[in-house]
């Protein structure tokens, strides 16, 4: 997968190593899911990160709630390690991860992170000592921490704070401010505090979730102001389906072509027809999309209208995409670099040539009362014109020798 840095104006941030991979800095964005398994089922739990991992999921999150999922950690590291899975683990806590990690020693060092909420590390009498607990055994393991603030489970200390001085001062300040206001200042407070227990600096990642798409950006664009942690995006709780699909494609990719985030996830609800991977693409297409970061070669498709009501263009877009999956992991192993090329798959003469001729390798098939002719064109000129009822083998014979003239 080739990082695109041309395209990206990245905030200058610190790097953090994570595992076997880095974030932060002039790293590549890197693209992460969460495991929806109970952590304790060892084999459900290492199927779905192999999964995930093999989707491109380049840091696998499990929740850490209890003692039967933190004992089962060290052995779902160690299978995946003989199955030569390397991507690094995150062991997500809340409310009793500073028990857990002291209790279950080989879970904090097979973990290659812990995530820690700010909002649910004890209440106010016990905050400070779970807090310092958790970060004196990241030292002591050498593992770095996500800090990360949700506005669905906000530091209550501080929150109370706030409305008081509100309420003393009169203040005009919405409540929706003061929320933001609290999430920002409880991840930045308690990534100072971090530090000031000796955790180092580049050991530290921040987020700050909503559900809210213009809360998000708001955040974000004050976080990347005020620090230089790197930073992880994602809505917190982005629904189901288009409808969260397009919410967290609006709000990541403002931030991102503003250089903001260093990692991200989009937290999808499952149905009973979508896979966990579909996280892992949708992250992929947003990145792709933005021209930072290739994961397959792009296929470009018109969108049809009553010039082509012959269907044939909507056949062989949908074949050259399947082929294209189907040929990936041998592709990607094979031929360095060819997630960059780009194929179109047209439908008329109005712009069939002519995006054609701007991909590596595109077709303009004939639409209503063409020519019954499909001209190929390579790297900007006509290659040959296609006939007859094989047409799509053709061209995907075409397409691979192009693959293997070029990238090879």
């Amino acid at each position: 997968m080739q990082y695109n840095k041309s395209m990206n104006k990245r905030k200058d941030t610190y790097s953090v190593e994570i595992g076997n991979i880095k974030i932060g800095s002039k790293h590549p964005i890197r693209v992460q899911s969460m495991t929806n398994t109970d952590t304790s089922d060892v084999d459900k739990t290492v199927n779905q990160i192999m999964q995930l991992s093999d989707a491109g999921s380049e840091l696998v999150r499990v929740t850490v709630n209890d003692e039967k999922s933190a004992k089962s950690v060290e052995k779902i590291k160690s299978i995946l390690l003989q199955n030569n899975y390397s991507v690094p683990i995150v062991g997500d806590f809340h409310f009793n991860g500073h028990r857990l990690l002291s209790k279950y020693p080989g879970a904090a060092s097979s973990l290659d992170k812990y995530r820690i909420n700010p909002g649910n590390i004890g209440p106010k009498d016990k905050f400070d000592d779970n807090f310092e607990q958790i970060i004196r055994i990241a030292i002591e393991n050498d593992k770095p921490i996500r800090i990360g603030g949700n506005w669905g489970s906000l530091d209550k200390r501080m929150m109370d704070h706030l409305i008081s001085q509100k309420d003393s001062n009169n203040s005009s300040i919405s409540y929706s401010n003061l929320m933001k206001k609290c999430l920002i200042d409880s991840v930045l407070n308690s990534a100072a505090k971090a530090i000031s227990l000796g955790l180092d600096k580049e050991k530290i990642i921040i987020s700050c979730k909503t559900s809210n798409v213009n809360d998000l950006i708001d955040v974000y664009k004050e976080l990347s102001d005020k620090c230089k942690y790197p930073l992880h995006l994602g809505l917190t709780e982005a629904g189901l389906g288009r409808d969260a699909i397009i919410s967290s494609v609006a709000a990541l990719s403002v931030l991102i072509n503003d250089g903001i985030g260093d990692t991200i996830r989009v937290s999808l609800t499952p149905d009973d027809s979508s896979l966990r991977t579909e996280e892992v693409e949708v992250c992929q297409q947003i990145l792709s999309s933005l021209g930072i970061r290739n994961y397959k070669p792009r296929v470009i498709s018109c969108p049809g209208c009553g010039r082509t009501t012959n269907d044939y263009f909507v056949k062989l877009s949908k074949s050259i995409k399947s082929h294209i999956n189907n040929q990936m992991p041998l592709w990607k192993k094979k031929f360095p670099g060819v997630e960059n090329m780009g194929i179109a798959v047209m439908g008329c003469i109005v712009n069939g040539p002519g995006e054609s001729k701007h991909a590596n390798i595109g077709i303009s098939l004939p639409g209503n009362n063409e020519d019954p002719a499909a001209p190929v064109y390579v790297d900007g000129k006509k290659y040959k014109t296609l006939h007859g009822d094989n047409i799509e083998q053709d061209f995907i014979d075409i397409l691979q020798s192009y693959i293997e003239d070029t990238y090879s």
